[in-house]
């Protein structure tokens, strides 16, 4: 089944503030909450698709990605914002985003039932992480895998990212019981209300730590190094950004890892020059090659092609090479490649040559002639551009 547009499913409008879609994913998972509507699996199937909405709208980054390329530009491998989506159980929501519903929202709301289904805090979520990438316009054009070392904060391996010096060393806490949540009863005109509020003791986790461990000093994590493979699409351009959830720094005392974000740079070609899909370049011919003809080889991102000039080519001439530009990132179009014909002007000549041209001056065939026909330079460019 296709997936609904993000922007639908949370029933705002793609100028949304953050706000206004903050205050929407509020109201829909209220209305599609598994404690509103047990047994149902519908419901329970839209609760999650509003939380994987707002995950990716909710983020600027993933935002901006998918209103460029939509679902598409979601994938999970390696290009895409969306760490969990339907794949995510109902702990793994309520932990990420329970605190957009707000704290009395699995108490009064519902009766405290739905206050027991959230996990407990796991510690700190880790910060997101940014790096550049440089790729050569022959990586672009066909996608390549990259395996990068990424220096950054990585799982504490001593203590398996929990802290603690031992499992011994680990002990529910006393305030909460274990649930990482207090609940106060209080008595109000229209009956008693329960609110439920983050343990102030051990800030939701559940537990204390007796005994750090000596390697990370209780943090869970250690500053390291990770090597990640990095899929890049075909097309990808300068100034774009890629996603890697779950692929940034380490959170703390096993909290949830931040995403690793890509900043798409583009090395310059020796021969070739970008502009959005199609790729130009510069050649050079000599008068002669102009007056009689040639066969040429230009550079293209595959490598060389061979291509005819016809005799009596026109400096400022623009050949088409279709399909050999680059791909689009999520579509089956193909750029183009220009070619601009520049003719040669020798600067230095030698006096036989000098009288060999003079004489050549004189003929009839040597005085411009311009074909009506012919594309003036504006024309040109607007074809080259277009």
């Amino acid at each position: 089944m296709a997936k609904r547009d993000y922007y639908e499913v949370l029933g705002v409008s793609k100028g949304a503030s953050a706000d206004e879609i903050k205050k929407a994913y509020r109201k829909v998972a209220m209305q599609y909450h598994p404690d509103r509507n047990p047994g149902d699996k519908e419901a329970e199937e839209k609760f999650k698709e509003a939380a994987e909405a707002y995950e990716v709208l909710s983020d600027n980054d993933k935002k901006a990605q998918y209103d460029r390329f939509g679902h598409a530009g979601m994938s999970g491998n390696g290009r895409g914002g969306f760490s969990g989506g339907h794949g995510m159980n109902m702990d793994d929501i309520f932990s990420q985003f329970g605190d957009i519903f707000g704290e009395d929202m699995f108490g009064s709301f519902f009766g405290g039932g739905g206050g027991g289904r959230r996990s407990r805090g796991t510690g700190t979520r880790g910060s997101n992480l940014r790096i550049k990438l440089k790729l050569t316009y022959e990586e672009i054009a066909k996608g390549v895998t990259k395996n990068i070392k990424v220096k950054k904060y990585v799982f504490c391996t001593t203590c398996g990212g929990s802290g603690a010096k031992d499992k011994s060393s680990v002990q529910t806490c006393n305030t909460c019981g274990g649930s990482g949540q207090v609940r106060k009863v209080t008595s109000t005109f229209l009956g008693q209300m329960q609110t439920v509020t983050t343990c102030p003791t051990c800030n939701g986790e559940g537990t204390s730590i007796t005994a750090k461990c000596g390697s990370c000093k209780g943090e869970g994590r250690v500053y390291g190094e990770e090597t990640v493979s990095i899929d890049i699409p075909a097309g990808v351009q300068e100034g774009m950004q890629l996603s890697m959830s779950g692929k940034g720094n380490a959170g703390e005392r096993g909290g949830a890892p931040g995403d690793l974000i890509i900043l798409i740079e583009e090395e310059t070609h020796k021969d070739l020059q970008r502009d959005g899909l199609n790729v130009a370049c510069e050649l050079y011919i000599s008068f002669p090659e102009a007056v009689f003809g040639t066969q040429v080889e230009v550079p293209t991102i595959d490598g060389r092609a061979k291509i005819k000039i016809p005799a009596g080519t026109q400096s400022g001439k623009i050949f088409r090479l279709k399909g050999k530009g680059f791909p689009a990132v999520n579509s089956y179009e193909k750029g183009d490649q220009l070619i601009h014909v520049n003719v040669w002007t020798p600067q230095n000549v030698s006096a036989e040559e000098k009288a060999a041209i003079e004489k050549m001056s004189a003929s009839p065939n040597f005085q411009p002639k311009p074909d009506k026909s012919e594309k003036t330079f504006f024309d040109k460019v607007k074809e080259m551009f277009s």
